[in-house]
């Protein structure tokens, strides 16, 4: 299940005089787009569009800076339907989770598509938003057929079905095959599943490696992966790629903050801190470079959060232009384990932590739009 624009939709519901007009959740006018409704997606706009652009496909978007405790709340709810309906969800985000309905059907007298209809249903009905399902054999066919018709979808492949639908799409298809991928396998001489239908298994793997290997399983509809409902989160992330390669170190910066903002925001939404503060670059050419660094203690702030990753951009011995940029934290753990002892080597650190708690307090209190730093806007 996933979702229709969920941001948006949140926001929608949540104040009604926005129902028809096109809404953007993201950042000041040098940001990016989060999301958008399907309003401004008509328009052209879409995820990580910069915000400048966005404008100039929609200019009359009402733009709003993210909720995420808002959010995060609201996919709680969401979980408390699904778990209703098994015990085995993975959620792959705040707003889409496979659910494993194998044997259920006893369980609720009815087969999991009418299961799944119900689901969605219950998700209008009291809490006011939609989304879509896909219904397959494994979590790959799953979650293709959960975009086959956006919004309020409701796709179904079957397994005598899946090579007949599988033979004439583009593997652009298959979650995770980016740009660079895409690339090499059109070098290849691979567009569609058709075409790595005529690849032997150990020439894919001698080529492309373990992906290859991936590759050919995936081209017969084949996914042996479980549905795992007790997987804890590993780490929490954010990152974008930029419409145009850019060196700008104004701009970079303004994009690291609202990043380390948004992590930030997601780990006090769920309760977590991490340990470990993660940097992610990747170059014009799609080199990818990373830095990383462990922390004394755990943190949830995005003050921490920022430094540590400015410090790590500032140690990268490269000036780019960079086509991605992002930031993340890992080794995780509850949140009152976090930011307990100050750092002597900055005494300004427990005033910036107050201020911090202090924004959290009147942006819930008043929105999010109540307090922006400055180097938000950049």
């Amino acid at each position: 299940m996933d979702c229709d624009a969920f941001y948006a939709s949140v926001e929608k519901r949540d104040d009604p005089s926005l129902a028809d007009k096109p809404v953007i959740i993201g950042g000041g006018r040098r940001g990016v787009v989060s999301t958008a409704c399907y309003v401004a997606r008509i328009r052209g706009v879409r995820s990580a569009m910069p915000m400048f652009q966005a404008l100039r496909l929609c200019p009359d978007a009402v733009i709003i800076k993210p909720r995420m405790s808002v959010y995060a709340e609201v996919s709680k709810q969401i979980r408390a339907i699904m778990d209703e309906l098994t015990p085995v969800v993975e959620p792959l985000s705040l707003d889409e989770a496979f659910l494993d309905l194998t044997g259920t059907e006893r369980l609720h007298g009815a087969p999991p598509a009418v299961m799944l209809a119900r689901l969605v249903r219950r998700m209008k009905d009291e809490l006011g938003l939609t989304g879509s399902i896909g219904l397959s054999h494994n979590k790959f066919l799953a979650k293709v057929a959960s975009d086959l018709d956006k919004p309020r979808g409701f796709s179904v492949i079957g397994k005598a079905g899946t090579q007949a639908f599988l033979h004439d799409k583009p593997v652009s298809l298959i979650w995770g095959v980016g740009a660079v991928t895409q690339d090499a396998l059109e070098k290849a001489g691979i567009r569609t599943f058709t075409d790595l239908l005529r690849w032997d298994r150990e020439e894919l793997s001698a080529r492309f490696g373990s992906m290859g290997d991936r590759l050919w399983h995936l081209a017969r509809g084949q996914d042996r992966r479980r549905v795992s409902g007790n997987e804890p989160v590993k780490s929490i992330s954010n990152e974008t790629t930029f419409f145009e390669d850019t060196a700008d170190p104004d701009l970079l910066d303004g994009h690291l903050w609202r990043m380390a903002e948004k992590v930030a925001d997601r780990a006090k939404a769920k309760g977590i801190a991490g340990r470990v503060v993660t940097l992610k670059l990747k170059r014009a050419d799609h080199r990818i470079i990373s830095r990383r660094v462990s922390l004394r203690d755990p943190t949830q702030l995005a003050d921490t959060l920022y430094r540590q990753a400015r410090a790590l951009f500032d140690q990268v011995q490269d000036t780019g232009p960079y086509r991605l940029l992002g930031c993340g934290l890992s080794h995780l753990c509850d949140a009152e384990e976090a930011d307990k002892s100050g750092d002597l080597l900055d005494p300004q650190a427990e005033q910036r932590t107050g201020a911090e708690r202090a924004t959290d307090t009147i942006r819930e209190r008043y929105g999010t739009d109540a307090i922006v730093k400055g180097r938000a806007l950049r």
